[in-house]
């Protein structure tokens, strides 16, 4: 799961970060320095749901500003998703939204 929320922080920030002719957002870059492996494991490790959503939504809302809202198509899929995630109430609930936001930040790179 670690690796999933830090790909969906991942995503989300070159949609904000990266443009064209300029080199991409990685791993280890600033951008990621609140959003790295690590500190999701601890936050899976302890059971914090809320501190996850938190994190990610941090992420999410930044794409979507960059995607031009909740008006535009590609914002209006990516709010349904995130919406998804934020009402999970469990780990095992996280599972589902969060590997189709993950999947849906890939795709739309």
């Amino acid at each position: 799961m670690e690796s999933s929320l830090e790909a969906v922080a991942l995503f989300s920030l070159k949609l904000v970060h990266e443009t064209d002719g300029h080199s991409p957002v990685l791993r280890d870059d600033y951008v990621m320095a609140d959003y790295q492996r690590e500190l999701f494991a601890l936050l899976v490790r302890n059971g914090d749901i809320a501190g996850i959503q938190h994190k990610v939504a941090e992420c999410l809302r930044q794409a979507l500003n960059a995607l031009g809202g909740a008006e535009k198509p590609l914002g209006r899929e990516l709010y349904k998703l995130a919406c998804a995630f934020q009402h999970a109430q469990t780990l095992a609930q996280l599972h589902t939204p969060l590997e189709q936001l993950k999947d849906y930040l890939k795709d739309i790179q």
